[in-house]
């Protein structure tokens, strides 16, 4: 890989040396590889002052630095937004040095943006993806991830996306309650096999029996054993899935409170749920909905290109039942 600034990569360079040894002229290399004369002249004369070794990638970052901040100033400006817990624009013109410097010195030397502080001591109190790393489970069933998607139930006749938001059929009484579905959701992290169940609320008996019936669906496509459910801290998941998960011979396992991302592929699978399923057409009535998850489940599962499984669907990573 070239560094970001490139315009060739290594072997491109390679190829401007060897036309320029068969014997090319450097204008008729620059037009045949769609670069200036410059950057021919510049790799041919690295080629003959240092060899194979000239070709290689090397930093943009200049030998020198001469208008980079002191560290003295680096370190005062630091000192300054530990004790004084003050932003950029305060710091700066108090040290003289511009605001956006202070920003960078802050940045460079790892301190938190003062949103994420608390005013009185200075302590993070707000999360941060720093546990935003990407990765995935060696084998099916070592891990799944569940969660709840609430939806808003469609009433009899369509709702405003089939009729707009001005129509009268939508508008005339705001009184009458249409409710929420509740799309119940179990994804393995490995092969991303999905299961969903729409029922009608969240609470813990509820959420138990879901995850006792996702267990059976992903046994009969051949995940035997789910090692570990991981979910969201909400009570009904904190309390009500020790028994289940005691059944199925699972442990179960929380994320870290305000961070969803851990919970990410169970969460990207709500938004497609929404965005292919949900709202993909317009539904005249709830129950035409939820007519049409099922279908839309099989085909995520056995037909759907999957992008993190290299445009192949959920099953094929799974052994044939």
């Amino acid at each position: 890989m070239s560094h970001a600034n490139a315009r060739t990569t290594v072997r491109g360079r390679k190829l401007i040396v060897d036309r320029y040894r068969a014997g090319w002229r450097q204008a008729h290399i620059a037009a045949a590889m769609g670069i200036s004369r410059k950057c021919v002249r510049t790799w041919i004369t690295r080629y003959e002052n240092e060899g194979e070794a000239g070709l290689a990638d090397r930093s943009s970052r200049p030998h020198t630095s001469p208008r980079r901040t002191p560290a003295e100033t680096e370190d005062r400006i630091v000192e300054l937004r530990d004790r004084e817990r003050r932003g950029p624009a305060v710091i700066g013109p108090e040290l003289g040095v511009p605001a956006r410097t202070v920003s960078r010195v802050l940045v460079r030397r790892g301190r938190p943006r003062l949103a994420a502080l608390d005013p009185m001591t200075g302590q993070l109190i707000r999360a941060s993806k720093q546990t935003a790393t990407r990765y995935e489970r060696s084998a099916p069933g070592e891990l799944v991830h569940m969660d709840v998607k609430k939806l808003a139930r469609i009433p009899d006749g369509g709702g405003w996306r089939a009729h707009g938001r001005g129509a009268a059929s939508i508008t005339r009484d705001r009184n009458t309650k249409v409710g929420y579905d509740y799309v119940h959701s179990l994804v393995d992290d490995y092969s991303r096999l999905a299961y969903s169940e729409i029922l009608p609320d969240e609470k813990g008996s509820t959420c138990a029996g879901f995850l006792t019936r996702a267990a059976a669906y992903f046994a009969a496509h051949g995940i035997d054993r789910i090692e570990r459910v991981m979910t969201d801290n909400a009570w009904a998941y904190r309390y009500s899935l020790r028994g289940v998960c005691a059944s199925i011979g699972a442990r179960q396992k929380f994320i870290k409170p305000h961070c969803p991302w851990q919970n990410g592929k169970v969460e990207r699978l709500n938004r497609t749920l929404a965005s292919e399923w949900a709202y993909r057409q317009v539904f005249t009535s709830n129950a035409q909905r939820a007519a049409a998850l099922a279908p839309w489940l099989e085909h995520y599962n056995t037909r759907r290109r999957h992008s993190a499984l290299g445009g192949r669907p959920p099953i094929s990573r799974l052994t044939p039942t």
